[in-house]
């Protein structure tokens, strides 16, 4: 039997998750310890850049397959459910207005980078293998999610829209940041080119993308602890409901991203992963998307949730809980 305390344990004397709790520190000890905003652009382009190039470049060395094809129906079809799920619980439970409960649920939707890029840490940490190609499924579920959200708000809302008159300009434009915003696009195009250079390109990057990789990733999380403990002062508004929904929410969708692992036949690495890219979310992506689309819901509260809530959980607890999950319920 797994000990789930103690893959907690390991996973909270992991670098990248001591640097989230030196941020978090920081932030409550009210130090002006900051971040540059260029800086923790240029660090999470770096960070999409070399998780898709090394997935796209151990997809070339492996091979298209049965099982990634699907891997993939999988992910979409969580993409589109997990929205659902979220906006039934807000607006019947927790009796939260179409609008707000769309805007939630388009974030829940969608998926978090850093979460996977965290897990991927976890599972090297550990030395457990996982599937090269579930990057791809990272990018594969970020736009179903956030356009569910929206459509959902859209169809059970009573109050016009008099922010957007023409619909082809508004379908185009949510289009556009569901596809491809440009995380969507480093992510994907990276992936591509990991794929056309193989091996040859590879051996060329590798002190870029994996030689450095920790270290980057490290001080993106430090810089994130700093952001999620900054947003404490936001929990007031949530309400002890979404206070757990942000716990509870990410544990039906990494439960539900196990069982879907194993329906596919993936290994306990690779079933994590989509179980961590269930559980988690946006709060990148999805911001963009929602203001856009839906202009009345309120931004803090799914920002405050994905960031404030969500994020620390899963990095802290969740991605421990998620393996150990797919570990009990797959062939290693």
């Amino acid at each position: 039997m797994l000990n789930v305390p103690a893959l907690m344990a390991e996973n909270l004397v992991s670098p990248p998750v001591l640097f989230f709790l030196l941020g978090t520190t920081a932030a409550l000890l009210k130090s002006d310890l900051s971040f540059p905003r260029e800086l923790s652009s240029a660090l999470a382009l770096y960070l999409m850049m070399a998780i898709g190039f090394r997935g796209g470049a151990e997809l070339a060395h492996a091979g298209l397959s049965e099982q990634v094809v699907q891997t993939a129906l999988a992910a979409l079809v969580l993409g589109f459910l997990l929205p659902g799920i979220a906006f039934l619980i807000l607006t019947r439970l927790g009796r939260l207005d179409p609008v707000n409960a769309g805007a939630i649920a388009a974030h829940y939707g969608s998926i978090s980078a850093v979460t996977f890029i965290t897990t991927t840490n976890f599972l090297t940490f550990l030395g457990v293998g996982y599937e090269s190609y579930m990057v791809a499924m990272m990018a594969l579920m970020e736009a179903p999610g956030i356009v569910s959200g929206i459509l959902l708000a859209r169809a059970f809302s009573t109050q016009p829209d008099r922010a957007v008159t023409n619909r082809t300009v508004f379908l185009r434009s949510l289009v556009r940041e569901a596809l491809f915003g440009g995380s969507v696009i480093v992510l994907l195009g990276s992936f591509a080119i990991g794929i056309l250079t193989g091996k040859e390109g590879t051996e060329l990057l590798k002190p870029f993308v994996h030689d450095l990789f920790p270290g980057a990733l490290a001080l993106f999380l430090l810089d994130m602890g700093l952001t999620a403990a900054r947003r404490l002062g936001d929990f007031i508004r949530l309400g002890r409901f979404l206070l757990g929904f942000g716990v509870v929410m990410p544990l039906i969708g990494g439960s539900l991203g196990v069982l879907g692992g194993r329906l596919v036949g993936l290994s306990p690495g690779g079933a994590t992963l989509l179980a961590v890219l269930a559980a988690s979310a946006s709060y990148i992506a999805a911001p963009a998307a929602v203001r856009l689309a839906l202009p009345g819901a309120n931004p803090s509260l799914s920002i405050t949730l994905a960031l404030g809530v969500t994020f620390p959980f899963n990095v802290l607890v969740g991605i421990p809980v998620y393996y150990t999950l797919a570990r009990l319920l797959l062939p290693s």
